[in-house]
């Protein structure tokens, strides 16, 4: 008997003195190159990213070093995103039993590299998303949390790539796509007078739009539209939603966007448009068919829930991206929102974004997104994200005209789903909308009001169709468009043409 006692014993003392030494093996695994304990200047890391994108096309923190992961984690505020998880297709939470087991493993190494307590690391915990947002600080955790099975993703989660050309942007009004309160008088060649008195852009007449009126004008279909908000100062957008011919509809604005350079701040600027590009938005796809001699949006019986997500159309930063992220898992979360429209994006691929848009097209939304405007800091840039993932439909501006010509500043390329017409040749104007104040009107152009027209158009034939699937209305879309069944390797399936789509 003692005998046994012993070898159990001696047993036992090996294992353990085998596991210990593993423990040990894995923690003096984590080396850190000399060359690579100070962290990149923004400079640099943005060269590698540079390089990264002019080499391949693309750039994802996944394949990132964990020197330059680490870098960019330094200088965004020390924030982490994490996607955590099964296996990569595993990012939402109520369908993962382990998800709270997962995280706490997850956090427990943090812990313990961060030699530190979970108030502070913990940033949030995404109710809906397999994700967290974390300070760390050191570049032992980084590879430490690499080495898990469960990591889907980790990306800086406030690092600022274009935090020089963001604040041009902020300041530069004048751009087609980014923010501004100006007001232009729109040419008598750019519209048509319809009932009650309201102006129908030029543009709608090149998709057949004022012809599918006759049949659909979106009525029992709601847009959610995830841009900068919309203008207190606008009522057609507001306390005159239903006016003219427009009746029986909702308009809900809500905010979702923090306006502070700290990444745990938690308080929202509110749901009022502060930049006037989602103000444009909204109203190209459903401003009322008004009797005010004003533009009218494609769908203009259609109801509407928009949502401030961010500052500008550059999802730059922590709030940006975390607000966009908010948006589109309560859009997914929202049973009467039908068709979600984004006219923003980015230059690379971020990870909660991409869980949130997953989120909402797993409840079925039609999902369009917009190619990419070019600025001063996209130019070098095919279809942005996340106009480029499956489950979202890219669209982008063109030329008035026969022949397919991209407008000045739009983006193209092999992810473009359709096109929509929003440049004059002779005098370059683009789409008539209701500007950010009463009675006033302005001029908007690049992908993002094609995108916000399109938009329009998927309400004008899913409210044809109300017990149609989301894939019905595309297919419908894409048989009405031009270059349909063959796709073209620049424009998609081209324009759509809005009367066929609905008959």
């Amino acid at each position: 008997m003692k005998s046994k006692l012993f070898k159990l014993s001696l047993v036992m003392l090996l294992i353990f003195a085998s596991c210990s030494k593993e423990d040990t093996a894995q923690e003096k695994a984590i080396v850190i190159d000399p060359a690579q304990i100070e962290p990149l200047t923004s400079q640099q890391i943005n060269v590698k990213i540079d390089q990264t994108i002019a080499t391949t096309g693309t750039f994802n923190w996944s394949e990132a070093s964990n020197h330059l992961l680490w870098s960019a984690v330094f200088q965004g505020n020390k924030v982490v995103t994490i996607g955590f998880g099964n296996a990569k297709s595993d990012f939402e939470r109520a369908k993962s039993s382990n998800n709270a087991k997962v995280q706490k493993d997850l956090l427990d190494i943090i812990i313990k590299y961060e030699a530190t307590t979970l108030d502070k690391i913990l940033i949030s915990s995404d109710s809906y998303l397999n994700l967290i947002d974390v300070i760390i600080t050191k570049q032992e955790t980084i590879i430490a949390l690499r080495n898990s099975k469960y990591i889907r993703y980790m990306e800086p989660g406030d690092y600022k790539y274009l935090a020089d050309t963001t604040s041009e942007e902020k300041s530069n009004s004048g751009t087609s796509s980014g923010c501004g309160y100006e007001s232009e008088a729109i040419s008598t060649a750019d519209y048509t007078t319809i009932s009650p008195n309201a102006k129908a852009p030029w543009t709608f007449y090149q998709h057949n739009i004022p012809n599918a009126w006759s049949l659909s004008t979106g009525s029992g279909v709601t847009i959610g539209i995830v841009d900068t908000g919309v203008s207190p100062n606008q009522t057609l957008l507001g306390s005159s939603f239903n006016n003219g011919a427009s009746s029986g509809r909702t308009i809900q604005k809500y905010g979702v966007y923090v306006d502070s350079i700290w990444p745990w701040s938690t308080t929202t600027d509110g749901s009022s448009d502060l930049c006037g590009h989602g103000t444009s938005m909204a109203s190209v796809a459903a401003a009322p068919r008004n009797d005010k001699g004003m533009p009218v949006g494609v769908a203009y019986n259609a109801n509407l829930v928009t949502y401030r997500a961010a500052y500008n159309v550059v999802l730059d930063g922590y709030h940006e991206q975390n607000g966009v992220k908010n948006a589109f898992t309560a859009l997914g979360n929202n049973a009467n929102v039908k068709i979600i429209s984004m006219s923003m994006g980015y230059v690379f691929s971020v990870g909660k974004i991409e869980d949130a848009i997953k989120y909402a097209y797993n409840k079925g939304k039609l999902i369009f997104c917009a190619a990419g405007t070019s600025t001063s800091f996209t130019t070098f840039v095919g279809v942005i994200f996340p106009a480029w993932m499956p489950e979202t439909v890219a669209v982008t501006g063109v030329k008035e005209g026969a022949t397919y010509q991209k407008c000045d500043v739009c983006h193209t390329g092999s992810k473009v789903d359709f096109t929509v017409v929003m440049q004059r040749v002779g005098t370059a104007n683009t789409v008539p909308v209701d500007s950010y104040y009463d009675n006033q009107t302005d001029y908007v152009g690049g992908s993002s009001v094609a995108t916000a027209t399109t938009a329009g158009i998927a309400a004008l034939v899913w409210s044809k169709n109300p017990t149609w699937t989301r894939n019905q209305v595309l297919t419908k879309m894409r048989q009405s468009a031009s270059f349909y069944p063959t796709k073209n390797a620049e424009f998609g399936y081209g324009n759509i043409n809005a009367f066929l789509a609905v008959q």
